[in-house]
């Protein structure tokens, strides 16, 4: 079992910036894949960014340039700078964690919503 505790989120203005925190505890894998995905209301859930053990990231083409993700392996914990923000980024965000066995667990969520 993996819990995700995340931190993070508010209210900010267009071209603000916000940062997302998540640690994982537990069973964790020495091999595995942590990162953020988000959900607006009506929306379906959609990959914002992730980063795998070994540093490869990726990021979904509406965020890329603006968000940067990173992590502490050492720590179990990743990291979200969003910088530029819009008012389409408001959404949940929830941290997500894939192991090498397959196994995928997501935080609570965390409230972002961004003012015009």
């Amino acid at each position: 079992q993996v819990r995700l505790t995340e931190s993070g989120g508010g209210l900010v203005q267009v071209g603000g910036s916000l940062r997302l925190s998540c640690a994982a505890s537990g069973s964790i894998r020495r091999t595995n894949v942590m990162g953020w995905y988000r959900q607006a209301p009506g929306d379906q859930r959609e990959l914002v960014a992730t980063i795998n053990t070994g540093g490869l990231t990726k990021y979904a083409d509406s965020v890329k340039g603006r968000f940067i993700i990173s992590n502490d392996n050492a720590k179990n914990t990743v990291l979200l700078q969003m910088n530029s923000l819009k008012p389409e980024d408001t959404a949940l965000y929830s941290c997500y964690y894939g192991s090498d066995l397959g196994s995928k667990y997501w935080g609570q969520g965390t409230q972002v919503t961004v003012s015009s």
